[in-house]
């Protein structure tokens, strides 16, 4: 690897980002006791949480650098309008202001961040610049970037820039903003950015022959991902190498390093991404930040780091936000409750520009739309339109929950005409376990599954019987409700990942992933698969992520892919390790097999001679101890691919009272249980999976992004946008049941998106299932205390 300054690292802080690599120290007690062979499927708690609840935790904003500089960002005050011009004269003559950038002084002010093209969608050029340049889109686009020497100077500096803005009337309303009039974009008059349509089977003969149609309008709004902490980024250029280094915030390094790379002009070698600690993303820290794109261009002009750490504010209307869709959709079925067919058209709002996977969210829910039920026929179309908001992208289960929410309303409704129990109606469609791999009418093919023990372990750990027996006498003063959902995960996007596997010659266990953790346990998770593929003790072992100057690339940490993608590449890259430590062994222990217990290894049926992994080590790295055609070392770098998507399936029961004179709901307990395959980590999965039960229970009835009629958001801080607390976390009851996939080493599919999947179909199930039914033809998101009193009434 090149030196420090070489890459223009400044030589302490190079150190510093070092030393912020994840790593695991010595287990507690009880998972010390572990034997090697049986770390996975061991409920350990989580290596890295002693460090991070205790403050020793490293994050954007703890770096500090010499020679530091402050950026702040100068934003739109208006939805949409002309630029006419950026003054920043009183901003430069400021004390302690060093710089102001707008569009203008970019190499390329018309360039704009790249973003994925779906095959056989019809795609509008509408990429989010760096810095606008003569027309703002949205309330919060970065117009120009101030430069200081203090983080306050940065700020005073930000507020002194003056903004010359034709203010014009927005498009806010994205299921009509095809109508004639308004345009965000001069070339895209009908503000359509995404055109997609799919089918399969015959629809057509399958509605003409139904004897049950159903429909039901749904409207989900946008969501914000909320982590605990914001976006930032440091970014130092050295100007006698032309090497960048960031340090940022983020979900993975390679898709940030690449697309600087591509921006600045920059040979992908370039640029080095080193992401530490970080404090939530939920989808939100994907793709790099345009204000990490000036703050590179900044340091690429001054020769200093260069560091942008948003506040809530801003983190509220600069980064992309999830969710946004209106769905019509209708399901056919026969006599016997047997679905023959489902058609949809989903508007997305995409917002005014982009970015990288802004494209990729609906189409997602429309594969996923028949979920786990085998339906023969289908048809969707897709608009992705364009308004004058900050872009969607994805935000934890990124068109799953959609999916979700859409096809269990329909299954509700059918439910309901055809007088059957819920349960009972899902259970006649589940796509039987010999039909796997399914493929799916849309062309999705699922890899394997046995749902009917999912629904019959969910429908008994929810005590559903006994709650509809109680629902006849339940308390005269309010309404109870029993939501079922049955909704699946895809995972793999990307595919592919990659990791290296060194043991040094001093007998450390070295394990570098291209996944990257934002809270998800990798250190734990890796260190367990490790530990088994090597068949050595979990605290020889040493995870290290989150910098592209280690050989093993990658693709990230998004879709719940980390673990089946990225843990399989861990898992063959530590095997093939382990084929030349066993042979080495035996070369050494003059046998012919060996075993391993407590990190030493032995001959079988040898003598009692042992050795530990520090002296097979040194053996390893010693060519004259080594047999002939053996390399010196112990080090394997593997790429690990999918053949296929794997998918999860979760059923999810929730209950649910409301009070019938005020419109206020408890919820009494919600039931998880998931198949998600092999599970290396049940604590760390039952932990995901109520992570995002909560944040479903937050998008079924609280959160909600809200403009005025002018593009103003109403909701940009905690006052006005209401997350779950603890106080209003429910009961839980979850439990994992485990159909390995037969796509990966380790059998394991994705579980991070399950909750937020499962939790909002099943509570609004469970809402309407209180209310008999008034109001469920048209589904709008969040149930809040209003829309609950209206319902209660209608």
């Amino acid at each position: 690897m090149d030196s420090d300054e070489a890459r223009g690292v400044p030589p302490a802080a190079g150190r510093q980002g070092r030393d912020q690599l994840m790593s695991v120290p010595a287990p507690a007690p009880e998972a010390a006791a572990s034997d090697a062979g049986l770390a996975i499927g061991a409920g350990l708690r989580r290596y890295e949480d002693a460090r991070l609840v205790t403050g020793s935790g490293h994050f954007i904003d703890d770096l500090t650098f010499p020679d530091m500089l402050f950026m702040s960002v100068v934003r739109s005050p208006v939805a949409r309008g002309v630029l006419r011009s950026v003054d920043g004269a009183s901003a430069l003559a400021m004390d302690g202001v060093v710089a102001v950038l707008t569009a203008s002084d970019l190499p390329l002010p018309e360039r704009t961040l790249r973003f994925i093209h779906p095959a056989s969608a019809e795609i509008a050029e509408a990429g989010h610049p760096v810095l606008a340049l003569n027309a703002v889109r949205y309330v919060g686009e970065p117009v120009a970037a101030v430069l200081a020497e203090t983080r306050a100077a940065a700020a005073d500096g930000a507020a002194a820039v003056v903004l010359e803005i034709d203010a014009q009337r927005p498009v806010m309303d994205f299921e009509h903003a095809a109508d004639p009039g308004l345009t965000v974009h001069d070339l895209v008059p009908d503000n359509v950015l995404m055109r997609w349509r799919v089918s399969g089977g015959d629809p057509e003969q399958a509605f003409r022959s139904a004897t049950h149609v159903v429909r039901q309008r749904v409207v989900m709004p946008r969501l914000v991902a909320a982590p605990m902490e914001v976006r930032g980024s440091i970014a130092s250029y050295d100007q006698a190498s032309g090497a960048l280094t960031v340090w940022i915030s983020s979900q993975d390094q390679h898709r940030p390093r690449a697309q600087l790379s591509e921006y600045l002009d920059l040979p992908l070698d370039r640029v080095r991404v080193i992401v530490p600690d970080v404090g939530g993303a939920f989808g939100s820290k994907g793709p790099v930040p345009s204000e990490t794109v000036a703050a590179a261009v900044l340091s690429m002009r001054t020769g200093r780091p260069v560091k942008w750490v948003e506040d809530r504010q801003s983190n509220f209307l600069g980064a992309y936000q999830g969710r946004g869709m209106i769905s019509e959709a209708e399901l056919a079925l026969d006599g016997q409750g047997r679905m023959l067919g489902i058609r949809a058209r989903l508007r997305a709002d995409f917002g005014a520009y982009m970015v990288l996977n802004t494209a990729t969210i609906s189409l997602t829910t429309s594969g996923l739309l028949a979920g786990p039920y085998s339906v023969p026929a289908a048809s969707v179309e897709v608009l992705g339109m364009a308004t004058n908001k900050v872009p969607t992208g994805p935000y934890r289960g990124a068109g799953r929950p959609e999916a979700g929410v859409i096809m269990e309303g329909l299954v509700d409704l059918a439910a309901r005409e055809l007088r059957l129990d819920p349960a009972e109606l899902r259970r006649r469609n589940l796509i039987p376990p010999g039909a796997f791999p399914y493929l799916t009418p849309v062309g999705m093919t699922y890899d394997s599954g046995d749902y009917e023990p999912v629904l019959d372990r969910a429908l008994e750990l929810s005590e559903y019987g006994r709650w509809r027996e109680r629902q006849r006498d339940w308390n005269p003063d309010q309404s109870l409700g029993i939501g079922i959902s049955a909704t699946v995960e895809r995972s793999g996007t990307g595919l592919w990942e990659a990791a290296t596997v060194r043991i040094t010659a001093d007998g450390r266990v070295v394990v570098q992933s291209g996944s990257t953790s934002s809270g998800q346990g990798h250190e734990t998770t890796f260190a367990q698969i490790a530990s088994d593929a090597l068949s050595l003790p979990l605290e020889a072992i040493r995870i290290e992520e989150g910098d592209s100057g280690f050989g093993a690339m990658g693709v990230g940490t998004f879709g719940s892919r980390a673990t089946t993608v990225g843990g399989s590449a861990v898992w063959e890259a530590a095997r093939a390790v382990k084929v030349k430590l066993d042979r080495i062994a035996a070369h050494a222990l003059s046998a012919d097999r060996v075993v391993w217990a407590d990190g030493r290894v032995s001959a079988v049926g040898g003598d009692a001679r042992s050795l530990t992994l520090e002296e097979l080590a040194e053996i390893a790295h010693s060519p004259e101890s080594l047999p002939e055609d053996q390399e010196p070392g112990l080090e394997a770098t593997c790429r690990f691919t999918l053949p296929g998507f794997v998918v999860s399936l979760g059923v999810y029961v929730a209950v649910v009272a409301i009070d019938r004179s005020t419109g206020h709901i408890d919820v009494l307990s919600v039931t998880a249980v998931d198949d998600a395959g092999r599970i290396i980590n049940p604590l760390l999965a039952e932990g995901q999976v109520v992570g995002g039960a909560v944040q479903g229970l937050g998008q079924a009835l609280l959160e909600e992004v809200i403009h005025d009629a002018d593009g103003q958001p109403t909701t940009t801080s905690f006052l006005d946008y209401l997350i779950p607390s603890a106080l209003e976390v429910p009961e839980f009851s979850t439990a994992l049941l485990e159909t390995p996939s037969p796509f990966s080493p380790l059998g394991t599919k994705g579980i991070g998106e399950a909750g937020a999947i499962g939790a909002p179909a099943a509570l609004a199930g469970a809402i309407y299932d209180a209310l008999g039914g008034r109001g469920s033809d048209t589904v709008v998101f969040p149930f809040t205390l209003e829309r609950l009193w209206n319902l209660s009434r209608s």
